[in-house]
């Protein structure tokens, strides 16, 4: 395996959402390629070549990836409930850009739900679209996360222009940008990209980068800004834990999706995986991260009136 190839992980974890696109690709270019459960397109689980997934809904009973899609369903109203609360600390810095990362959030999970629910039929145009925007959302969640830490630097004024349009417009590049990627890689639109060399290597260096370098740099970039201005601005020690287990279940998530999932796959005869788990913890620690910066946000500290940090 070498860097940017998605072989191993299109077989190794099921319902790995980025499969939908290389499932497509193989289909154009070599079908040949497409074993086992990936072979009748009208049944196969996400991935290419799975060593366990989940068949399709309806596919002998199947109800698809039921466990992932309550999941998503129920993460839906915890992160609406998360925007009301946000909007109503109407004087706390950072509002309206946390606001925006958490409704970026809220847009990924239906598309979560149909692309690695195994509810669309694998290879058809309609998944590819739909995973291609999802991937699209979430290059941009981590952007979203990383800009809400460089607002809370104050290095604009959070809440105004000056803050909002280059937030949007890097937001709106990251979409864009890896939406393109996606839909390329996957129909090979316009052969920039062109099929992976060789075919069955799965491979795209800046899909690779923008859905799993990307995410993972932003977050750590986030925590580590984060960190800076909780001990080192604020002098404060109770919000870092807010932070600190956010960050946990953050990486217990993808632990659990890159090490368990197959795992329990196959302890359920392919009835559930451990997707509806990553989704759990990844909801939990979009929480945790609202009630950190809740905790950043009191308006007294120590009988101190203020709404952030002094200037």
């Amino acid at each position: 395996m070498q860097f940017g190839d998605f072989q191993t992980l299109c077989s190794q974890v099921p319902s790995y959402t980025w499969c939908n696109l290389f499932y497509r690709q193989v289909l154009d270019h070599d079908s040949s390629l497409l074993q086992g459960v990936s072979q009748n397109a009208a049944s196969a689980p996400v991935g290419v070549n799975p060593e366990c997934g989940i068949p399709k809904v309806q596919t002998d009973g199947s109800l698809g990836n039921i466990a992932n899609i309550i999941a998503c369903g129920l993460s839906i109203f915890v992160v609406v409930a998360l925007i009301v609360l946000t909007g109503r600390r109407k004087a706390a810095v950072g509002r309206a850009e946390l606001r925006l990362f958490f409704v970026v959030y809220l847009l990924t999970l239906p598309f979560q739900l149909l692309t690695s629910g195994a509810v669309i039929q694998q290879g058809s145009t309609a998944l590819v679209a739909l995973t291609a925007i999802h991937a699209g959302l979430v290059a941009t969640l981590f952007w979203a996360l990383l800009g809400n830490a460089i607002v809370a630097t104050q290095v604009v004024e959070d809440g105004t222009l000056s803050s909002i349009i280059p937030f949007s417009i890097i937001g709106l590049f990251f979409f864009v940008a890896t939406t393109y990627i996606s839909f390329d890689v996957a129909l090979t639109i316009t052969h920039t990209l062109g099929p992976s060399n060789p075919q069955q290597s799965l491979s795209s260096i800046p899909l690779f980068v923008l859905t799993s370098i990307w995410p993972g740099a932003a977050a750590l970039i986030y925590l580590g800004i984060m960190l800076y201005i909780v001990l080192g601005v604020l002098n404060e020690v109770r919000p870092v834990w807010y932070y600190v287990i956010s960050a946990i279940l953050f990486i217990l998530s993808q632990l659990d999706y890159f090490l368990l999932n197959k795992v329990i796959c196959r302890g359920s005869s392919m009835k559930v995986d451990g997707s509806f788990i990553a989704t759990i913890l990844e909801t939990a620690a979009v929480v945790v991260l609202y009630y950190a910066w809740r905790g950043i946000t009191e308006e007294d500290w120590d009988g101190d009136n203020f709404n952030y940090y002094p200037s």
